[in-house]
């Protein structure tokens, strides 16, 4: 047995290796195990990584019944006897092949040529042939003879044939060469024949073949002389070369024989046959008209099948005795372009490939081929269409189609795969083949937020648990690397975790409050959403959620001036102090922001008489009655300061203005010019004042401290309020609903009766 090996190179998806071409060959007639090469061995495959076994696997088989090979070793052997003529009959090249995947990641095509051996002798049709000889048959006279088949092929074929004689060299054997190869004996009369002298003569003929141990085979040739025929058919030319286009149709002429006999009558009337040695395969492609000696095509001419046809023709005259006329006939068939390219996968990815394979990778190994010849059979390949694919030539025929440039299955997931295989020919001929190539997916893409920065708004006093928005971010992977997951990075909001103030749910990015927040403490706080595929190794990025905390009117109006006692404060006011006069300032303060802390002041009641005035803005009570003390010395006045939140909320408190009757004044009032005598209140008024302060700033802290414990319920003096909180969910926002306390309404009921 030979090898040789002749490893062209390329790249295979997930690692360069190479693609190699291994050539066994082995005799015919071998018995079954007959071991015919090591692939392991002879394509150079190294030892694989520790806990790793060989294997082999084939893809194709050309003859699975015959050959086959170790999945584990790499041995090459025999299944069954294997004979060469079943198998290729008489074709000059009789091969096998296989293709293998070596340890899932290198291709290896194997061929195989299976040896002939002189393991058949020569064979003639029969045993025996009878011929016709005038005596009058000249010297050099031939006789075309019947050749002997052998199934063996080349060297082990027909050789050469013998003639035995049982006279004094009456005959002779000449041997002749066809165009195809095929030698053919011919039987030459080397002297006069005497038919009274001997009228039979018994021949053996033998066909040798050239084997190393030569077989043979005899047929025997009984010769009878015949009286004679003066003269025989003679043809224009002893051979005729001839041209026709393959597929020429039936009825077409071949050619017009002419033989002429100088004999007359029926003794010069010819007639024309093939020869009795004619194939059955030449008689049904060709018809000859036994008068006219025309020969027509009658049957299919193919290139492919027979691109030489050769046989004889004999023209025979009807005299008694004829010796017949030869002349040889070659058809030389010339190619058409009949023959469309076929193309064939020998062996195609398993399953999908991945986006992250590099260029170059193989998809496919392909094998074009065309029977015609020439230009018609010279091929030109190609992928069509725009798709990161190509062909790569390799040798006998093959393709290895590759990626061409990096794929993206976010891009497109999927390709149809055509190859186009185009002849030379004119008109040229081309075939196409598709398939399918998936693409597997990677874990290529990170996750992407819709936005770097959400800003989600919450009013105040929330309930814990309230959704506040969402965050969203899209994977254009699929399966596991596609799946999102969400989750709130550590951080502080001040000294507190964020894991406090807020969670996220992990499914679909919707954001909860984890508290219950307040505008006056925290007007907006950020954090940061990590959005994680489940890849593997997994990719994440991150968005900023801002959450800004909408102010809401939850805080009453807190009169700090002037100073209360029991939600009431008395005014001294001299007499005589005109109009105009300020009699107090009323100041109060509102934790709430914007609209909800801006404060209106007005008299609510007690000024029946309207004896005096107030400052919306400022707080300001001004008289504007100059004898007011005459009208009532005692006033009881009910302030109330409103702030413009929605709903708005408002404090009341009473103030008794009293006439002071040791202070006197000369009328002047505040609008007027002139010097106003010393107020005697005004030191009592600033005591107060400070006195106020100290107690707004205890108050306040008080209160604050309060707010932070517990939001929902909180109060200032007399108020209370009640807080009516809705089922959870989206858009469920907390209504707030003031109740006037009704101890401040009792004490201020009790004091207009003591003053009625």
């Amino acid at each position: 047995m030979r090898l040789s090996a002749s490893p062209f190179f390329f790249l295979l998806w997930v690692q360069a290796l190479t693609l190699k071409n291994l050539n066994y060959s082995v005799p015919e007639e071998q018995g079954p195990g007959t071991v015919i090469g090591n692939i392991a061995k002879d394509a150079g495959y190294g030892t694989l990584e520790r806990g790793k076994k060989s294997n082999f696997r084939v893809l194709e088989n050309s003859a699975p019944h015959l050959v086959d090979i170790d999945p584990e070793s790499g041995l090459v052997f025999t299944k069954q006897r294997i004979d060469r003529e079943t198998l290729c009959r008489r074709s000059p090249k009789c091969q096998l092949s296989m293709e293998v995947f070596a340890n899932d990641k290198e291709i290896c095509m194997v061929k195989i040529d299976i040896q002939d051996i002189n393991d058949n002798s020569p064979s003639f049709p029969s045993d025996h042939v009878n011929i016709d000889i005038s005596e009058n048959a000249a010297a050099g006279t031939r006789f075309p003879l019947t050749i002997a088949h052998d199934l063996d092929f080349g060297e082990n074929g027909i050789k050469t044939y013998q003639v035995t004689r049982d006279d004094y060299n009456t005959f002779s054997l000449d041997l002749k060469v066809r165009g195809d190869g095929t030698i053919y004996p011919e039987l030459v009369v080397q002297r006069p024949l005497d038919r009274e002298d001997q009228s039979h003569h018994t021949l053996l003929l033998t066909a040798i073949d050239g084997g190393e141990y030569p077989r043979s085979g005899s047929m025997q040739i009984n010769v009878r002389v015949t009286d004679s025929n003066d003269n025989s058919p003679v043809f224009e030319k002893s051979s005729y070369v001839i041209e026709i286009p393959e597929n020429s149709p039936p009825g077409k002429i071949l050619i017009d024989l002419n033989a002429t006999d100088q004999d007359e009558g029926s003794n010069g009337q010819v007639v024309y046959s093939f020869t009795g040695y004619a194939s059955e395969r030449m008689q049904d492609l060709f018809s000859i008209d036994p008068n006219t000696g025309v020969i027509k095509i009658q049957g299919e001419i193919d290139y492919e099948e027979n691109p030489i046809i050769e046989f004889d023709v004999q023209a025979k005259d009807l005299g008694p005795n004829p010796i017949p006329g030869h002349c040889k006939i070659t058809v030389k068939v010339l190619d058409k372009n009949d023959n469309w390219p076929l193309i064939s996968f020998v062996s195609v990815r398993q399953g999908a490939i991945s986006e992250a394979a590099p260029p170059e990778s193989v998809i496919a190994l392909v094998r074009v081929t065309d029977k015609d010849s020439g230009r018609n059979g010279q091929l030109q390949c190609r992928v069509l269409g725009n798709v990161p694919f190509r062909l790569q030539e390799n040798n006998d025929n093959f393709y290895t189609l590759l990626t061409d440039r990096p794929l993206d299955r976010e891009l497109k997931e999927e390709y149809n795969i055509t190859i186009v295989a185009r002849d030379n020919g004119i008109p040229s001929l081309n075939s196409t083949k598709s398939f399918t190539v998936k693409i597997l997916d990677e874990n290529d893409n990170a996750p992407r937020f819709t936005k770097a920065v959400y800003v989600l708004q919450v009013p105040e006093n929330n309930i814990p648990g309230e959704y506040l928005g969402s965050v969203l971010a899209h994977d254009p992977d699929v399966g596991r690397n596609g799946t999102v997951s969400y989750s709130i990075l550590p951080s502080h909001i001040g000294d507190v975790s964020v894991y406090t103030y807020v969670s996220v749910n992990p499914t679909n990015g919707a954001i909860y409050a984890s508290r219950s927040f307040n505008y006056e403490q925290t007007k907006f706080f950020e954090f940061r959403v990590q959005a994680k595929d489940a890849g593997s190794p997994h990719m994440e990025s991150s968005a900023t959620v801002r959450v800004s905390i909408l102010d809401v009117n939850d805080n009453l109006p807190v009169i700090i001036l002037p100073l209360l006692q029991n939600d009431t404060a008395e005014i001294p006011v001299p007499r005589n102090v005109g109009i105009g006069y300020i009699v107090t300032t009323v100041k109060a303060v509102d934790h709430d922001h914007g609209e909800s802390g801006h404060l209106t002041y007005e008299i609510s009641e007690g000024n029946d008489d309207h004896l005096f005035e107030m400052d919306p803005g400022a707080g300001e009570v001004r008289t504007t009655h100059a004898l007011w003390e005459e009208v009532a010395p005692v006033v009881e006045l009910v302030v109330k300061v409103t702030d413009h939140g929605k709903p708005p909320l408002s404090a009341v408190a009473k103030l008794i203005i009293k006439a002071n009757p040791e202070a006197a004044t000369g009328g002047s009032s505040s609008t007027s010019g002139e010097p106003q005598p010393w107020d005697v209140s005004l030191p009592l008024i600033v005591t107060l004042s400070i006195i106020s302060v100290m107690l707004l700033a205890v108050m306040t802290a008080i209160a604050v401290k309060s707010k932070h414990q517990d939001k929902e319920t909180g109060s200032y003096g007399c108020r209370m309020a009640e807080y009516t909180n809705p089922p959870a969910g989206k858009g469920k926002k907390k209504r707030i609903t003031r109740v006037t306390s009704c101890w401040c309404r009792a004490r201020w009921r009790r004091g207009t009766r003591r003053a009625a």
